[in-house]
């Protein structure tokens, strides 16, 4: 098995919008990437030629999926250094419209925003250790920290998605540090119809707009660097949560 020189990490979710960005951001710092996404093939493929990583797919949401990707990437990587936790789901519901938040909708929300998660670092945990530090970061949401977001269900999930990193934190260390960063609202294809909320975000934050992929990235970015941080939730927010 072939071992890689360079530092590696993994992005789940980073065919586009902040995981695209975190992938270039850590390919700029020497990393070798190795992006993911679930279906948009010839996008992630695109983002990989970009940063000169390496593109894998798989649905995360599947737990034999989640596994075989870090079983493959270890298969052409020989280890793995960091691992960022991007891809995750949402669905939009109003918060008051209790009758269309289903058990359905609750259940793939956690597949995919909490559980997926956690089967990727119990997965790649041996080879995170070997990094020593390994890294991981989850990319969660303001939705988890503040009573908002695109349904109670995902907020939900995302708070659990909060819990998670600081339980993770404490059984991993020394070897592996793990944090999250926890976005209000970013310009993604993902939200790019939502206008009706960049506008309160706009006339409501102190910084007077909505997040980049890339002020996301920074942060993500900041967290890879800071080899005396673990545990923590950071909220990149423009001041949102000042607001009363």
């Amino acid at each position: 098995m072939p071992v890689e020189t360079r530092p590696v990490a993994l992005v789940t979710g980073s065919s586009s919008g902040i995981g695209a960005e975190v992938a270039r951001r850590l390919a700029a710092d020497g990393y070798a990437v190795v992006v993911n996404s679930r279906s948009s093939v010839a996008a992630g493929q695109a983002v990989a030629d970009e940063v000169g990583g390496s593109y894998l797919q798989a649905d995360v949401g599947d737990e034999d999926q989640a596994r075989g990707l870090v079983d493959r990437l270890l298969e052409q990587h020989g280890r793995l250094d960091v691992l960022v936790n991007n891809a995750g789901t949402t669905k939009v519901i109003a918060h008051k419209d209790l009758a269309a938040a289903t058990p359905e909708v609750w259940r793939h929300l956690y597949d995919v925003n909490v559980i997926a998660p956690f089967v990727l670092v119990t997965a790649a945990e041996q080879a995170l250790r070997a990094a020593a530090p390994g890294c991981v970061v989850n990319v969660s949401s303001l939705a988890g920290v503040r009573p908002t977001g695109s349904s109670i269900p995902y907020a939900a999930s995302k708070a659990a998605f909060n819990h998670q990193t600081v339980l993770l934190a404490k059984v991993l260390g020394p070897d592996v540090r793990v944090n999250a960063v926890a976005p209000g609202l970013v310009d993604t294809p993902w939200t790019a119809d939502w206008d009706d909320i960049r506008g309160l975000v706009q006339a409501m934050a102190p910084l007077r707009r909505s997040a980049t992929p890339g002020d996301v990235a920074e942060v993500v970015m900041g967290l890879v660097r800071s080899t005396y941080m673990t545990g923590q939730v950071v909220v990149v927010d423009g001041g949102l949560g000042l607001v009363p």
